[in-house]
């Protein structure tokens, strides 16, 4: 018997604005000049935001974190959501998180260590930032599924990082979710490192978008420093989920210009010459390129912004760390269960007891 081409398949890449800010008129999506000048300060009081918190950081004022800095293209996917669409967020999609109205003294304080932070006000529709790997994608399937369930009209989008994609969880999250066509997107941010391992020995696939015609439904990948290529790429996969039509997979190509996180030293494991690569490509240069040649942009505009954003972040910082001072740390036993387990309470007792001890040799 002949062989015959049971199935074949491409995976688009998508591009619409250039390096230099120039925009493809037949891919334009023509988004009005107001929402641009808004989406261009969200960008940029993410980009602040993260040059505060290294400063504080290092100053001994906030725990580890990772950097946002040239991830901030995903600003995209949170202008195409609507108010009923809900975001399952992995850890360095900020700008997504702060146009969708996330505060800023929340990212402050879970990165201080106040895990109470991570519940964001309801009307956001922002579930916890998870530091586990993956997890988030089981968990943006679980929701939608309970969307459909209940005929709640919201779709879910669900961030995950390249090394994400390694893992079960979004193997079985990919798998229940085109058996039961839910209404999800999985945004994975591929940024070229899972850590210090390259996207080279993460996975043999040419593309990670591909990943989704293994389970039914589709994929494609699209420049992630390009804002307005992550906008159209979710757009498309909302009014899909929206149709009945189940998930997407969005591979989102970006590169993070600073370390994994604050605890980590890139120089050990990627070459100075491939950061310099990347340095042009940079979202927030291409974004400013594009508004000047719109002529919605200018150095008083940048001025002018630039400071009330700072001014934002400071009374963020103040009422974080007023609250931060506030709490009472061996909280944090009491509440990881109902009931408190023995083990627990050994625990509690004898962090107490240290302090003590600490405290008397202070005096």
């Amino acid at each position: 018997m002949p062989r015959t081409a049971l199935k074949q398949f491409t995976i688009e890449h998508l591009q619409i604005m250039d390096q230099d800010g120039n925009v493809d008129p037949a891919l334009d999506p023509k988004i009005p000049d107001q929402d641009l000048k808004e989406l261009y300060r969200t960008m940029l009081k993410a980009r602040m935001v993260d040059d505060r918190m290294y400063k504080l950081q290092a100053q001994g004022r906030m725990g580890t974190f990772p950097g946002v800095k040239g991830q901030e293209g995903c600003l995209g996917y949170g202008y195409a959501l609507g108010k009923d669409d809900s975001i399952v967020p992995a850890f360095r999609e900020t700008a997504a998180l702060f146009y969708r109205g996330a505060p800023i003294k929340n990212i402050l304080q879970y990165f201080m260590g106040m895990e109470e932070a991570n519940v964001f006000p309801p009307e956001v529709k922002i579930l916890p930032i998870p530091i586990a790997i993956g997890s988030q994608t089981l968990h943006g399937a679980g929701l939608a599924w309970a969307n459909q369930i209940q005929n709640k009209p919201g779709v879910v989008l669900t961030f995950f990082g390249d090394g994400g994609s390694s893992e079960g969880d979004f193997h079985e999250a990919c798998n229940m979710a085109g058996i039961f066509k839910l209404p999800v997107i999985f945004v994975c941010i591929n940024n070229g490192w899972a850590i210090s391992v390259p996207r080279t020995t993460q996975c043999a696939s040419e593309t990670l978008a591909q990943k989704a015609v293994g389970y039914g439904f589709p994929g494609i990948q699209v420049d992630g420093n390009d804002f307005m290529a992550t906008y159209v790429a979710c757009k498309e996969a909302l009014d899909r989920a929206r149709k009945g039509e189940g998930p997407t997979l969005i591979e989102s190509v970006t590169y993070r210009l600073g370390a994994h996180t604050t605890a980590d030293d890139p120089k050990r494991y990627r070459s100075e010459k491939e950061v310099e690569v990347w340095k042009p490509r940079d979202p927030m240069i291409r974004f400013k390129a594009y508004m000047e040649k719109k002529k919605l942009w200018s150095e008083a505009w940048q001025t002018k912004l630039e400071q009330e954003i700072a001014v934002e972040i400071e009374e963020a910082v103040r009422e974080a760390e007023a609250e931060f001072q506030a709490i009472n740390p061996y909280e944090m036993f009491d509440h990881v269960y109902s009931e408190m387990t023995p083990d627990l309470v050994a625990q509690k007792e004898h962090a107490l007891e240290f302090a003590e001890e600490v405290a008397a040799l202070h005096h």
